[in-house]
């Protein structure tokens, strides 16, 4: 099996379930509250842990309760986060998630300590990166992190998945390193300049291979994902269930798609993993409480194997 380091943000979720959002001033009743872990960075380090990968988490955290409480929490999960940073002066990060009655989500995050995980400390810890296969990244630490994690594994031959989320605009230079390019609609539309409704998916998912990235993976909720390189055109539809939460969804998807990854299983096979694993995730609250196991994933698919 082949190593997975995720190098990514780490958050305390506080949640708050509601019936709808709320007007601009307006005050409501919400229905329920609960605290979890979050994070984009540690929901996919966990969820590649939990479905089956061999994993280390490398974040950036206060030395603060919610950071203390943070690693506790890794290490009785059992995913390694002993390359982490921890800081003094600034806080964990922490994300405010409000959850409608239908599932859909608002958040605002609060970056703090992820906001330390500098190219410096990458440096630091480069001959540990490196012994993994494939790293994964996302955008919730600094622009600069991601792009000395891009070049450190460029340079050393070793594969890169990077989903721009939150969206933003890459420079083409990393665009280029990238062996896995993993995003959503709004994403591929901030990235590639282009709008799906004029160009069309495949178009839109040409355009960003023209960019330079090797494989580009455009998911689409309920429509399921494409994925395209210059040998394969797969699209893979998503199971249908009842969405109580969709937070972590495209975490969990990216993590379970590095695990099947990091197991040598073909494309088609890590799609309809990943595809499974995201469909569990939404049926539950919270990000990483959501994330399933490898055993509820295979049974999952087992009995919907006769849509495939």
């Amino acid at each position: 099996m082949q190593k997975i380091v995720v190098i990514g943000s780490s958050n305390t979720d506080l949640i708050a379930k509601i019936e709808t959002f709320p007007k601009a001033g307006e005050t409501i009743k919400g229905v329920s509250y609960f605290q979890a872990m979050g994070g984009k960075g540690a929901n996919q380090a966990l969820a590649a842990h939990r479905l089956g990968g061999e994993v280390k988490f490398v974040s950036s955290l206060g030395k603060d309760s919610n950071g203390l409480n943070a690693m506790e929490y890794y290490k009785k999960e059992g995913l390694d986060a002993t390359l982490s940073l921890i800081v003094d002066e600034t806080p964990s990060g922490v994300a405010m998630i409000w959850v409608d009655r239908k599932g859909e989500n608002s958040i605002v995050i609060i970056a703090g300590a992820n906001e330390k995980l500098s190219p410096e400390y990458i440096h630091q810890i480069e001959k540990e990166i490196l012994k993994a296969d494939l790293i994964v990244l996302q955008m919730e630490i600094p622009y600069e992190t991601v792009k000395t994690v891009c070049d450190i594994a460029h340079e050393n031959g070793k594969q890169v998945l990077l989903n721009v989320a939150p969206a933003r605009k890459l420079d083409q230079g990393i665009i280029q390193k990238i062996d896995i390019l993993v995003v959503n609609e709004t994403e591929a539309e901030t990235i590639s300049g282009e709008i799906i409704e004029h160009i069309g998916e495949e178009g839109i998912v040409d355009k960003l291979l023209a960019l330079g990235a090797k494989t580009v993976i455009l998911t689409l909720g309920k429509q399921g994902c494409i994925l395209k390189n210059d040998q394969l055109y797969l699209r893979v539809p998503a199971f249908s269930v009842k969405a109580v939460d969709t937070t972590a969804a495209g975490d969990t998807f990216c993590g379970a798609l590095a695990a099947e990854l990091s197991k040598g299983h073909n494309w088609n096979e890590c799609l309809v993993f990943a595809s499974a694993a995201a469909a569990i995730c939404v049926t539950r609250m919270g990000a990483q409480p959501s994330v399933p196991t490898e055993t509820e994933v295979r049974n999952f698919l087992e009995k919907k194997s006769t849509n495939y």
